[in-house]
């Protein structure tokens, strides 16, 4: 079987990888390219094109071009060819899942784990494509008419949908931004992260291999300072599909002008401990949820808030937990659960949390050492209100434990936060479960178990400082990258 990443890239060490465009993939006209570090040994992993405005241009015009014949193609095909490339990642998820270690520091087996997923994602997706249906509605409820008006809704595509997905799941959130926007009629262009960048290339050879017509997917990549701008406030631009940071989403609100937004944002999802909770359990699920992937997940679990009557045996629970399901390590070997953390900058930022939580009297319980951007799962207990840890997101492996007297409090001290993505809590008295979760200003609430964006067709948002639109959720992300157009019906007779 041939090797359907060769084309994507040049044969030489370390490879220069190639733009995706109306087609075809190509070396950018100035040749120049951007270093990707490796952050689980610092080697140049690959490199990637630096396009230009110019070349951005292109790649938008031809998706723009391409749009309506791609609209037109019925969506049992658009479907069907969709699936051809959930086959294609199938075949190749090995070498999908090496390139996310080595380029991301996932450790081995998430990295699996994030391709198989992606693979069920785009499948699902491209069945739920084609059972969007529209409706009709009646003027005779409204009053003054009488069965002479009739107005046919139909969902019909956006135009050319920019994606961004971040760099911490450039196939698992690219896959979803893609292929909704694709099997509704849209056409893409992605531009991932930089760092991130070579995975996303991958997932959109095995879409396209899999007889995506030219200009439905184009890629873009490059420095953000460059054409970062110029992708945002493109005319022909319809829509931006962007995850990351709360602050480059306010930023790209002020300069995209009227078009769709969806934002995925940051978070600092809070797990709240009753203290009639199973400790066992909550230290188990907070545990995973806080440091799976080191902690650099947007629905990561940031902090635990814990009723003051259980907080000792509930941080003796987890402490144990910690040390023994993460093992820090080079994330290429199996052996090890923890990986590196993508950059210096998150590194200094982590430390900067400890240094400052420690200095104002908070108790380290276990971690805080670290080789470069290797650190120790790090918790730290008895965290206030006036510690930077307890409200930054940190986006690495430092976890704070925050007590309080009750649940009430734990509530405000959780809604305090610029953020809401998600929380979860721990009870085993279901009424006091529901009173939490409806008071918890959040977009998701999990009862007795770890914050989670799966499983891929439940609706995934946030509010406040955490999103905008529905993110995720196959019917809900659906309906995002389309529109109602009615079709008033004037009877006459």
């Amino acid at each position: 079987m041939s090797n359907i990443f060769e084309e994507i890239r040049t044969p030489t060490n370390p490879p220069v990888y190639k733009c995706l465009m109306n087609g075809e993939w190509v070396i950018c006209e100035s040749e120049k390219t951007l270093d990707v570090l490796s952050p689980v040994d610092g080697s140049i992993f690959g490199r990637t094109q630096a396009i230009s405005q110019k070349e951005a241009d292109n790649l938008i015009r031809s998706a723009y071009e391409a749009q309506p014949g791609w609209a037109d193609t019925p969506a049992w095909k658009r479907s069907q060819i969709l699936h051809q490339g959930a086959r294609l990642v199938e075949e190749n998820a090995q070498e999908m899942a090496d390139v996310l270690v080595q380029e991301i520091g996932k450790p081995k087996k998430e990295a699996m784990a994030e391709v198989l997923r992606t693979v069920e994602l785009i499948d699902y997706y491209a069945e739920q494509g084609v059972r969007m249906i529209g409706e009709t509605v009646s003027a005779e409820a409204w009053p003054g008419y009488k069965k002479n008006k009739m107005a046919l809704m139909e969902r019909v595509p956006l135009g050319v949908v920019l994606a961004m997905p971040p760099f911490n799941y450039p196939i698992n959130e690219g896959a979803p931004k893609i292929v909704a926007a694709i099997i509704t009629g849209n056409t893409c262009v992605l531009k991932p992260a930089s760092q991130g960048a070579i995975s996303a290339l991958h997932l959109a050879q095995a879409l396209n291999a899999g007889g995506l017509p030219p200009g439905v997917l184009n890629v873009s990549t490059g420095k953000g300072s460059v054409m970062g701008d110029y992708l945002l406030t493109h005319p022909l631009i319809a829509c931006i599909n962007f995850t990351g940071g709360t602050e480059t989403a306010e930023y790209i609100t002020q300069v995209a002008g009227i078009k769709k937004l969806v934002f995925g944002l940051s978070g600092k999802d809070a797990s709240i401990v009753c203290e009639d909770a199973d400790l066992d359990l909550a230290a188990s699920e907070i545990a995973s949820g806080a440091f799976s992937y080191a902690g650099q997940r947007c629905t990561a679990i940031k902090r635990a808030i814990v009723e003051e009557t259980v907080a000792d045996t509930f941080v003796e629970k987890f402490r144990d937990h910690v040390t023994k399901k993460f093992i820090l390590g080079d994330p290429r070997d199996e052996k090890y659960t923890l990986g590196p953390v993508i950059s210096q900058e998150v590194a200094e930022l982590v430390q900067d949390l400890i240094d400052d939580a420690l200095g104002k009297g908070a108790q380290q319980i276990c971690g805080n050492h670290s080789n470069g951007l290797y650190i120790e799962a790090t918790v730290l207990d008895k965290v206030t209100a006036d510690m930077r840890v307890a409200w930054e997101e940190p986006f690495g492996p430092v976890f704070p434990i925050i007590r309080v007297k009750d649940w009430k409090e734990a509530v405000e001290l959780a809604n305090r936060s610029q953020y809401g993505l998600q929380s979860s809590v721990f009870t085993q008295d279901i009424d006091k479960a529901f009173a939490i979760s409806q008071r918890l200003e959040v977009g998701t609430v999990q009862i007795n178990g770890k914050d989670s964006r799966g499983p891929d067709h439940f609706p995934f948002m946030g509010v406040k400082g955490s999103g905008l639109g529905m993110v995720q959720g196959a019917k809900y992300l659906l309906d995002e990258m389309t529109r109602i157009k009615s079709t008033v019906l004037n009877l006459r007779t």
